[in-house]
């Protein structure tokens, strides 16, 4: 948590305290490197610091086409927090039309520790119990996208002051980021510890319980 929200944090609080984008971004990815570094030092996964440079990166990317657009300041610290409203909206999409196929991804990775990628799919309850799943991994992106796509699309048109959507932005990408992703992961134990999926009819024995 603390390796996602720090990068983003720093960012914030340094480009609207200095007006400086290039700045902002130089001292999120020096703390995100830092953090690289303890990882690198206690032999420790690096995947977290990696995702959150790969994050800076895609943003920095975004802010940088938006300055050879001729936007301002505020315009690429805007543009710096696009990617993230764009894979929200495209994971929630893509998780919700396998749900609506009837082929929701949790079963997969219920298929992966069963051993069978698509027996799970033969049984009705589990098909659903893994629907259920499947939209709690969406709700955290709809949230999102809900929230940090009219900030900023009201910040882009002027309909509200640009640098109170940066500011707005960055608190709600911290609030709504690992928080929000443990909420649902909690949820959806909870759903898994009351619903004891019922055996099938037509099984002979059942598949998840």
């Amino acid at each position: 948590m603390l390796e996602a929200a720090v990068p983003t944090l720093i960012f914030t609080v340094m480009f609207l305290s200095t007006k400086q984008l290039e700045v902002a971004l130089g001292v999120s990815v020096a703390a995100a490197l830092l953090l690289l570094v303890v990882r690198l030092v206690q032999r420790s996964t690096v995947q977290f610091v990696i995702n959150a440079l790969f994050g800076i990166g895609i943003g920095a990317f975004f802010a940088w086409r938006s300055a050879r657009g001729g936007g301002d300041a505020n315009d690429q610290a805007l543009a710096y927090f696009l990617p993230g409203v764009l894979y929200n909206a495209v994971y929630a999409a893509v998780i919700s039309l396998t749900i609506l196929v009837r082929w929701p991804v949790v079963g997969f990775m219920v298929g992966s520790v069963a051993g069978d990628p698509t027996a799970w799919h033969r049984d009705r309850q589990v098909v659903r119990l893994c629907s259920n799943l499947s939209w709690l991994l969406v709700a955290p992106c709809v949230i999102r996208v809900s929230v940090q796509l009219p900030l900023y699309l009201a910040g882009t048109s002027g309909a509200y002051d640009p640098e109170a959507a940066v500011a707005a932005l960055g608190v709600s990408k911290i609030v709504m980021g690992w928080p929000l992703q443990i909420a649902a992961l909690a949820a959806m134990v909870w759903l898994l510890a009351r619903n004891h999926t019922p055996v099938d009819p037509e099984q002979g024995e059942p598949t998840l319980t």
